[in-house]
């Protein structure tokens, strides 16, 4: 019995830890939306009027929308989609492929809506830190108008001083992101309780009747109000990114509190511009009393930070994903933490975001101009998470056709809603997470692409290892150790086997033609990792295999094949790398851009030996040149 009590407290202590945590990385984003949303509402939408009709209106949709989106969609049932723990766009489109009815054709379309939700998600990382920053720094205009030309370069050192940082890693200052959002979360909640405790009625508004009511008396000003209204949902998707992470119990626990807490404040903002139509200029810090606004700009700043934090973090990490599935060139992944494997830090990346992310606040000046490109890349994610999501549940699931398409289709028709405001503000703004999305896109398409092209050229007249090993010249010199050739296709002799055959003329005493492949898993189990055939005359195929959300270690691998039989001292290991020098050709099965691109990319990808960690001192790189 004490050993009973002793787990369920110990169960119970590890949830509440996971809670907080979860507070701190997957509720940033939405955590900091009330900063904006409703001087957003009000302040674009000049022919909506200030009164209790539209207040009550905008504040019951932006309620609904909460509970919808995030505690139906997401919290609900998108998270019912668990992916061996995981979620997100790529786990999700990994799941839509394995329901047993993806042909070729739909294959290709499920492909095209994760790259393009993955794509989104750039644009809504380099908005989401400017956007959040900007607008908690913009308290400070509330105090004085002497502050106004300080905004902008004291937003920008935030920012860059936050991806300096990141090199370091977040495992010691994540430790305060639950406690410190906790407190922002009590204080905004506090804060617009007290203005409800003034005005009460307004709690009216979580009737949906108040909503139809607006939408029904004036339909096109309640259509393009959801483009910001749709701000007090952005980060809703992190809460299935994120899954992985923290588990479904400590995020669903967690997003009570939060909900509470953002709509208390959403309300007393709603009460406040009501009594004093003159806080509309920012009715968030106009909720807190004088003495109190530079603690809250302060306190706002670090939230805005935590809520960057976790977006940076969370690209980082998607990043490392579309590497391992094929999607883009290798890169250096560096690992901050000593104990928790999901927290990385790659240099490429960081370095784009800060550049674009400086250019985006420099270029926009303020959080107003900002949220015109917010919403777009939100509403467009969400809504293919909404389209992936319904063929899991209809082919996966076996939900019945016509359940399905009620319960998600009624999640769409928001979703398309939501989207379709937003476009209202492609001139204004929408354009720039377009732009991204689609740069972002053609990056993984023309890698993908030209990956397969050149493959085909490499491996087109390439002998079968059978057929070689049938009518090999056993008098070849052989000499002591073991030769490891990795290669895509172990099915044909590598090009770097046949380079080293050629000019020194020798074969090693044992030779292993090693392939790595990335399955759409999140992890594999070791005991399914390798793969080893015999193949005769010293001869090895190992094939190695890792989920999408893994580091790949061929050393340690090897040691794997030990059950197999087949045991490696690295001391007397050769690892045989191919290199290919590519030149565009005169005819290519890519467009010239294309093909110039991806030369382009493949220079820059970072080498086999430092992806795989293979020791430096134990590798023989053979280069050839490939026209492509």
């Amino acid at each position: 019995m004490d050993s009973t009590v002793k787990e369920a407290r110990d169960r119970a202590a590890r949830h509440q830890s996971l809670t907080i945590a979860a507070i701190g990385v997957v509720f940033g984003d939405i955590g900091t939306s009330p900063l904006y949303m409703m001087k957003e509402t009000f302040g674009a939408q000049g022919s909506m009027g200030l009164n209790p009709v539209s207040v009550y209106g905008v504040l019951s949709l932006a309620f609904w929308s909460l509970m919808i989106i995030v505690s139906a969609k997401y919290c609900w049932f998108i998270m019912r989609a668990d992916n061996k723990g995981e979620g997100g766009v790529l786990s999700l489109a990994s799941l839509a492929l394995r329901t047993g009815h993806a042909a070729p054709r739909r294959r290709r379309m499920i492909w095209f809506l994760a790259l393009a939700g993955l794509a989104l998600f750039y644009g809504d990382a380099l908005i989401t830190p400017s956007v959040s920053v900007l607008s908690a720094v913009e308290g400070l205009s509330v105090a004085t108008d002497a502050f106004d030309r300080f905004v902008v370069p004291l937003a920008t050192f935030i920012l860059i001083a936050l991806f300096f940082f990141q090199s370091r890693g977040t495992h010691t200052v994540g430790r305060l992101f639950g406690p410190v959002m906790l407190v922002w979360f009590s204080v905004i909640g506090l804060l617009g309780l007290i203005e409800i405790i003034r005005r009460p009625e307004v709690m009216l508004a979580v009737s949906p009747t108040y909503a139809v009511q607006m939408i029904m008396a004036q339909p096109w000003v309640a259509f393009v109000a959801l483009g910001s209204i749709v701000l007090c949902v952005t980060g809703a998707e992190a809460l299935y990114a994120d899954m992985g992470h923290f588990g479904k119990g400590p995020i669903r626990t967690a997003w009570v509190g939060v909900a509470v807490c953002l709509v208390l404040n959403y309300f007393g903002q709603g009460a406040l511009i009501l009594s004093t139509p003159d806080a509309l200029d920012n009715p968030f810090f106009r909720l807190a009393p004088a003495w109190a606004l530079y603690p809250m700009v302060a306190l706002a700043t670090c939230a805005t930070v935590i809520a960057s934090q976790a977006v940076i973090s969370g690209v980082f990490s998607l990043t490392r994903q579309a590497i391992q599935l094929g999607y883009l060139p290798r890169m250096d992944i560096r690992h901050t933490s000593a104990t928790e494997m999901g927290q990385i830090y790659i240099p490429q990346i960081n370095w784009f975001l800060m550049i674009g992310v400086a250019l985006i606040v420099v270029w926009f000046k303020s959080s107003s101009a900002l949220t015109h490109a917010y919403g777009l890349a939100v509403t467009g994610a969400m809504t293919i998470d909404t389209i992936l999501a319904i063929i899991v549940a209809r082919f996966l699931w076996g939900w019945n056709r016509w359940v399905t398409y009620a319960i998600f289709g009624g999640f769409l028709i928001v979703d398309v809603a939501f989207l379709s405001s937003n476009m209202l503000k492609i001139p204004t703004g929408g354009w720039l997470p377009i732009i991204v999305a689609i740069a972002a896109y053609t990056m993984f398409s023309v890698w993908n692409r030209g990956r397969e092209a050149l493959l085909s050229k490499l491996y087109r007249d390439a002998m079968p290892i059978r057929e070689f090993l049938d009518h090999w010249d056993r008098t070849t010199e052989r000499v002591s150790g073991t030769a490891v050739f990795m290669t895509s296709n172990p099915a044909v002799i590598p090009t770097a086997f046949l380079h080293n055959l050629k000019h020194n003329h020798v074969v090693h005493e044992r030779v292993v033609i090693m392939k790595v492949e990335f399955e759409d898993f999140p992890r594999m189990s070791d005991e399914k990792r390798i793969t080893v055939e015999k193949m005769g005359k010293g001869f090895y195929n190992v094939v190695v295999r890792y989920g999408f959300m893994e580091r790949p270690d061929v050393p340690r691998a090897l040691e794997l094949c030990r059950q197999y039989g087949l045991s490696f001292d690295l001391m007397q290991t050769t690892f045989f790398l191919g290199r290919e020098t590519l030149i565009p050709a005169s005819r290519s099965e890519l467009r010239r851009w294309q093909a110039q691109l991806f030369i382009a990319m493949q220079g820059a990808a970072l080498s086999a030996t430092r992806f795989f960690r293979i020791p430096a001192n134990r590798v023989v790189e053979m280069g050839t040149q490939v026209e492509l």
